[in-house]
């Protein structure tokens, strides 16, 4: 029988981040630029209904990379329970179906303040939690990971979040959700990027895959380049330090580049995807702080 830590590990603890990040910044964005404060009540229920969300994915994700051979013993990412024989698939999946239902749950009281532009994005949502590595197009298998976060897990996550703070759509969303975008594709990319040779294998077409380590490394070093070179606009709107508190991180980023340029990929990248993820919740911290500011 599988222990809570073996739930917990499927949940993939250090990927949360990126359904934690986006919330806050959407919600620092529409307390700044909408003169209000924090609506406390919505903010929790706009983070519950995300990480709920989030792990539901990853075990989706567990599930269904196992049923269709694309976990093999070639694996070097972290243990996932359904290979390792901890818990069946079908056991995994109606836990994910599950937590979707509590993420319904917690979306209940963002529905009854904001109306149908929460049902709009949240509709896709829950389906694109299955749909990432499920369904009749597998967007995981398709080379459109990357597409699908930066757009769930940066402009549709923070704009969304400053929505339910407002009641408007806001500019400074756009640009606050690219660089969340951004900082959360990078998890993605190096993922695939450490999995290439077992991805090629099982026929799972990653970008990295398609296009080579090489390609893979370029596309990581850009989207640190943009998440925060984007910050530009805060600095002409009159909010500077907005874009030069989070540069405080950008060594970090630096650093996670320089060594995936100069290390292969493999198990190593396991701590680079660790540092990615405190990247991306380090800078969305400083974010928040500097608005808050």
């Amino acid at each position: 029988m599988a222990s809570l830590s073996d739930w917990i590990q499927a949940a993939r603890p250090k990927t949360l981040g990126a359904a934690i990040a986006p919330v806050l910044v959407g919600f620092f964005i529409g307390s700044r630029l909408g003169g209000h404060e924090i609506l406390t009540t919505l903010l929790i229920c706009t983070l519950g209904s995300t990480i709920a969300l989030q792990i539901a994915t990853n075990w989706f994700n567990d599930a269904l990379d196992f049923s269709q051979g694309k976990d093999t013993a070639a694996r070097v990412g972290p243990r996932r329970i359904t290979a390792a024989g901890v818990v069946k698939p079908s056991s995994v999946m109606i836990a994910g179906f599950l937590m979707l239902g509590v993420a319904i749950a917690f979306s209940l009281p963002l529905i009854a303040a904001r109306g149908l532009p929460i049902l709009f994005i949240g509709v896709p949502s829950l389906y694109f939690c299955y749909g990432y590595t499920g369904g009749p197009a597998p967007l995981a298998y398709r080379g459109l990971g990357e597409l699908f976060v930066i757009l769930f897990f940066g402009l549709i996550a923070v704009t969304g979040s400053a929505f339910v703070q407002t009641g408007e759509w806001l500019t400074g969303g756009l640009i606050g959700g690219l660089q969340i975008g951004c900082l959360s594709t990078v998890l993605i990319a190096i993922n695939n990027l450490r999995d290439l040779d077992e991805d090629r294998s099982t026929g799972k077409r990653t970008l990295a895959v398609r296009f080579g380590a090489t390609f893979a490394r370029l596309e990581i070093t850009l989207l640190t380049a943009f998440a925060y070179g984007t910050g530009i606009y805060w600095a002409q709107t009159g909010l500077s330090r907005v874009c030069t508190l989070p540069l405080a991180v950008l060594p970090l980023g630096a650093f996670i580049v320089i060594k995936l340029w100069t290390t292969p990929p493999g198990p190593a990248y396991n701590k680079l995807l660790a540092m990615s993820g405190a990247q991306l919740l380090i800078f969305a911290a400083l974010f928040c702080a500097a608005m808050d500011g």
